[in-house]
């Protein structure tokens, strides 16, 4: 089943490269990243062009929850400490800035931009709570802490973030769109410096910037070692009790709440792509236990680039390629991570300085214990027996039954039963690969 937001939105249609041609910035990519930071390039009279391999905003940006807040778990803390307060600031002030880029958009286009106050609540661990909120005290943030939620099940608490917001994510993004310079349908087949060859003609670009949810370039950056991805799911339930705000479980396995007009949304089952987990099966248990009078209307399925320290990679693809640039690894906090890139990537084409540059910088330190974890998940799915192959790298597929998918647990690329790419970073369908062997 499609998602909410795609059923309930039409999207603009563009026209095939059918010529090579020039520009100043090439933007590889037409997910929600890519969408902005052409507007923001354009806005700021930026030459530029966008190529998208299938048709705009029919990735990972259609199958989001559309939480548009700068809590992204509890994480503050953890960034105080492993980088400084100072970094923690920065990132905290880079998202909230975000939202209100936002909040300045809904106010140009309708998009049922909605305020609201987020939570981020935990079942066994309050002294997280505590920790989270002597971090944002020291940050000046005016969270609080909240003890008792309108949730079906007892929790420890909560941190609230007031003032964030909730939106229809394809209803502005369809609006931003519109005027762009966008090729859809033209698929980047090889890049050689900043030339882009695709398979309707070549373009000449002075600088490049990756938007593909997952890097597809492996010889640089070490992207497929810096991320892995996490699949989780959705239920939209009509005739269900709807809590007043959004609510999420810091654990990555928990639950998620929001509504959207007469609909809760109840997020979960999560898992590493290519492995077992609760899948819609866990969510619509839950569903039956708390809310037995409601309904079913939309399902769908989402997954996430995850990084090693919680903090998006947005910047120079890698410190050995001058004019590249890449915005990836949002941690299931696509919204405003997206915003944050689409004003970073612009400074830095400008060439303007940016406080935010270090937070956010692709080559800093790899030094994280989800570094080993990759690397041992990639080992030994290379070294498993197995008929079905990733394109990507060569990792052994398991078969997703939930979905009906083949997965890679290494990188997350995902296939249909016949073989059909669905989800990079693998770029060509199974097929094509064995016909090559």
């Amino acid at each position: 089943m499609h998602s909410l937001w795609s059923e309930t939105v039409t999207l603009p249609s563009f026209e095939s490269l059918n010529k090579n041609l020039k520009t100043d910035v090439l933007i590889i990519g037409g997910g929600i990243t890519g969408i902005l930071t052409a507007h923001y390039l354009q806005e700021a009279g930026i030459n530029y062009v966008l190529v998208e391999a299938d048709t705009i905003l029919n990735g990972i940006t259609k199958n989001t929850t559309a939480k548009i807040t700068s809590q992204h778990g509890l994480m503050y803390h953890k960034i105080a400490g492993k980088y400084g307060i100072e970094t923690a600031g920065l990132y905290l002030e880079a998202n909230e800035a975000a939202l209100w880029e936002y909040r300045k958009l809904s106010g140009k286009f309708l998009c049922d931009f909605v305020n609201e106050t987020n939570y981020v609540y935990t079942l066994t661990r309050p002294d997280k709570l505590e920790r989270e909120l002597d971090t944002l005290r020291m940050l000046r943030f005016p969270a609080k802490l909240a003890e008792h939620l309108p949730l079906p099940f007892p929790t420890a608490g909560a941190v609230a973030f007031p003032d964030q917001a909730k939106f229809h994510p394809l209803k502005l993004l369809a609006e931003l769109a519109k005027p762009l310079h966008i090729y859809e349908h033209t698929k980047v087949q090889e890049l050689t410096g900043t030339l882009a060859v695709t398979n309707h003609g070549k373009i000449f670009a002075d600088k490049i910037i990756v938007t593909t949810h997952f890097p597809f370039l492996n010889k640089h950056g070490s992207y497929f070692l810096k991320l892995y991805q996490h699949r989780s799911y959705v239920l939209a339930l009509i005739h269900a009790l709807k809590p007043t705000g959004m609510y999420v479980d810091d654990a990555a396995t928990g639950l998620s709440f929001r509504t959207h007009q007469n609909l809760l949304l109840l997020g979960g089952g999560g898992h590493r792509t290519g492995k077992q987990g609760g899948n819609y099966a866990e969510l619509r248990e839950f569903a039956a236990k708390h809310y037995p009078n409601a309904q079913e209307v939309y399902h769908w399925a989402t997954q996430d680039c995850m990084t090693l320290d919680g903090i998006p990679y947005i910047g120079p693809y890698s410190k050995n390629t001058p004019n590249l640039y890449v915005a990836t690894g949002y941690n299931k906090w696509g919204m405003t991570s997206a915003m944050v890139a689409a004003h970073l990537l612009r400074d830095l084409i400008s060439e303007k300085p940016s406080d935010y540059a270090r937070v956010f910088s692709p080559s800093r330190s790899i030094l994280h214990p989800q570094l080993f974890l990759n690397g041992l998940e990639s080992t030994v799915n290379l070294l498993t027996p197995s008929k079905k192959r990733c394109p990507h790298l060569g990792c052994a597929l398991k078969w997703n039954k939930e979905e009906h998918t083949w997965d890679c647990p290494c990188h997350g690329s995902r296939f249909t039963k016949d073989g059909e790419l669905i989800d990079n970073p693998a770029t060509d369908d199974i097929k094509k690969l064995q016909k090559t062997r």
